[in-house]
């Protein structure tokens, strides 16, 4: 601890300003973007791929049953699956490009894509 006290003020207002710069820089840089169209697949196969410009309901014949999903102006969801846990209606509404709703059981899929794409591990 003997290195805190060769420390300046101006030192930790500069560390201070570092941080809230990376602080700032994440909802501005890592954002995919607003929305324009859903791709929803079917067991790895393109199923549908919609605007989202205008409301409608697709319904994807999946193995265990029919997934629905809703399309909004600007958004769409899996409104229900038949799968066990429920985790990709629990995702809720997806608007960003990059966004992916994933039923497993089911093997649906609905992905947000958009004009630009956000930055991720895969795209590396």
């Amino acid at each position: 601890m003997t290195w805190l006290r060769l420390l300046r003020p101006g030192d930790w207002l500069l560390a201070l300003g570092a941080a809230l710069g990376v602080a700032a820089s994440f909802p501005l840089l890592w954002q995919g973007g607003q929305g324009d169209k859903a791709v929803v697949r079917l067991e790895g196969q393109v199923f549908m791929e919609v605007a989202l410009d205008k409301p409608r309901e697709i319904v994807v014949p999946g193995p265990l049953g029919p997934t629905r999903i809703q399309v909004e102006k600007g958004r769409a969801r899996v409104a229900a699956d038949p799968g066990l846990r429920q985790y990709c209606v629990r995702q809720g509404w997806l608007s960003q490009a990059g966004e992916i709703a994933i039923c497993a059981p089911n093997r649906v899929s609905l992905a947000i894509t958009g004009s630009q794409s956000p930055y991720d591990s895969l795209s590396y």
